[in-house]
């Protein structure tokens, strides 16, 4: 149990349903709470549906956790400010221990509209990513200084407030906890750098365990055996969500959550009156009819995509080729973890120079990017002889797509931990955990794909596999994050009544919590 401690809870949108609750068992056992709000226009827009049940009821319904908001950065970001280049040199010395100031840059959606195809975000400017650093270290530095906490607690990795927080609270020795994908089933471990690299404590329990007998590993060998043979293994992580959908939605459904999307953004941006608390020409605030259009767009498009043969092909029996799933962009499992590799076209053409002759790379699209992802980024794959776009719902699991295939490359997803899992060869461009499992190789230079591609095939790895299962299950604890997100919501919003069944689950989250302080609290010690 965590006692009298000073706690600061990192919160942004749909993340803090969850915290809310965390919060109160916190303040339960006897902790001084704080909650800081990291995402610029979460705290600074009036009360409104975007806000109502996660600043504000945090505001309104937890009176003894001290809220840090970012108000008065807006205010600054707003008047146009001169740039201290004296204080970002100084930054820029100080806290780059995992990343230097422009890759701290590429974390978030607002200052990577170069990168990505949500036109309802500006393109940001030189100056304004510099403002967005100073203004964000400086807010940051505020709010540590004064909550002075003993630890700090987060279910998210992007964004460039928490990249920010992560280096003062290296710097500070303050543990920044949050989760981190091991991609087993539905088990979540800690990290206390955001996940850009490997904890050294999992890979020293992960040794540990590689060393065992094989007797000792008998549940985990178990799990990998029937893994490998049952038709489908798309992880409870995933189901009943986009990932998972390989039919278009009814026609009914989607008309409806348009009208939706209708009343929402006019009650955010115009009946709350916030849309004269926004400087058009700023980075921070999404423009409400862009916002509106980009997903009305993204509705036709999805239902386009399901039903045509326009863009994606069927895969060819017996022809040799390299599996490549493609990500959600953005995302921060490829902005946080691998920001040199996240443009997949310009990867997609270096696989192609790097395949054997006679193999093809079969790239299939990520369902949740069905109708964000531009034609004319369809168009440039098929433009590549030796690859195939294939049919994203030709099958109705990853499973085929792995084993019919000579190696899987992705950029940190999932695909590289089913294939390892399957004993296949997967070739990766950052860290993540599961990249200790045999077979798995991270990527530093495109030169090594040659070499690296032409060597895939079945690899025996069961016993590598089964260390990794082992290593996640006594480091990790299974959170389903996705039912504390969507049932917190519904509590919140008083469609729910609080089950026993969810305060079980905040108890596992807020022991997940502890374990992670208990583990950095004995590594600290030593």
């Amino acid at each position: 149990m965590i006692k009298d401690k000073k706690i600061l809870l990192i919160c942004k949108e749909s993340f803090s349903f969850p915290l809310f609750f965390v919060a109160k068992k916190l303040l339960a056992q006897g902790n001084e709470v704080s909650a800081f709000f990291i995402h610029p226009e979460e705290s600074f827009y009036n009360k409104c549906a975007y806000n109502e049940n996660t600043f504000y009821n945090f505001k309104d319904n937890l009176p003894e956790v001290k809220l840090y908001d970012l108000k008065d950065f807006c205010t600054k970001f707003n008047s146009n400010p001169v740039i201290d280049y004296q204080y970002l040199e100084s930054l820029e010395k100080e806290y780059t221990h995992f990343k230097n100031l422009n890759l701290q840059l590429t974390v978030s959606q607002l200052t990577t509209r170069h990168y990505h195809n949500r036109f309802y975000f500006d393109y940001s400017s030189f100056e304004q990513n510099l403002n967005f650093i100073e203004f964000g270290y400086k807010r940051v530095k505020e709010v540590l200084k004064e909550c002075q906490p003993d630890l700090i607690i987060d279910t998210e990795d992007g964004e460039l407030l928490r990249t920010i927080l992560c280096e003062v609270a290296h710097k500070n020795k303050i543990p920044y906890i949050t989760i981190d994908y091991p991609r087993f089933e539905l088990y979540k471990i800690p990290t206390y750098c955001l996940g850009v690299k490997t904890e050294q404590f999992v890979k020293l329990k992960y040794e540990e365990f590689l060393l065992k007998n094989d007797s000792e590993l008998k549940d985990e060998f178990e799990y990998v055996s029937n893994m490998r043979n049952q038709s489908h293994i798309m992880s409870k992580e995933f189901q009943g969500t986009s990932t998972s959908q390989y039919k278009a939605d009814h026609l009914i459904p989607v008309m409806k959550n348009t009208i939706g999307k209708v009343f929402y953004f006019w009650n955010v941006f115009f009946k709350s009156g916030n849309y004269k608390k926004i400087s058009w020409s700023r980075i921070i605030y999404p423009n409400p009819l862009k916002y509106f259009l980009f997903y009305a767009k993204v509705d036709i498009k999805r239902q386009f995509l399901f039903r045509s043969r326009k863009f994606f092909e069927n895969p060819v029996k017996d022809e040799q080729y390299v599996y490549m799933p493609l990500h959600l962009i953005p995302e921060s499992t490829t902005f946080v973890k691998a920001p040199f590799y996240f443009n997949e076209l310009f990867i997609i053409e270096q696989i192609s120079k790097s395949l054997p002759i006679g193999w093809k790379l079969y790239v299939k699209e990520h369902q949740s990017m069905l109708g964000e992802r531009s034609f004319q980024f369809y168009q440039k794959v098929k433009q590549f002889p030796n690859v195939r776009l294939v049919k994203f719902n030709y099958y109705q699991d990853p499973k085929p797509w792995i084993e019919n295939a000579k190696g899987v490359i992705t950029i940190t997803g999932t695909g590289a931990y089913e294939a390892a899992m399957l004993g296949k060869k997967a070739l990766i461009f950052g860290d993540v955990p599961f990249n200790l499992i045999e077979g798995i190789i991270r990527i530093h230079s495109f030169e090594q794909l040659p070499e690296l591609i032409a060597s895939f095939g079945n690899i025996d790895n069961v016993k590598s596999c089964a260390a990794y299962l082992a290593t996640i299950k006594a480091i990790g604890k299974e959170i389903n994050l996705k039912y504390l997100v969507s049932e917190g919501e519904a509590i919140l919003r008083k469609q729910k009544k609080y089950s026993d069944e969810y305060d079980e689950q905040i108890d596992n989250l807020t022991n997940f919590f502890e374990s992670a302080f208990n583990e950095y609290s004995k590594r600290v010690i030593k």
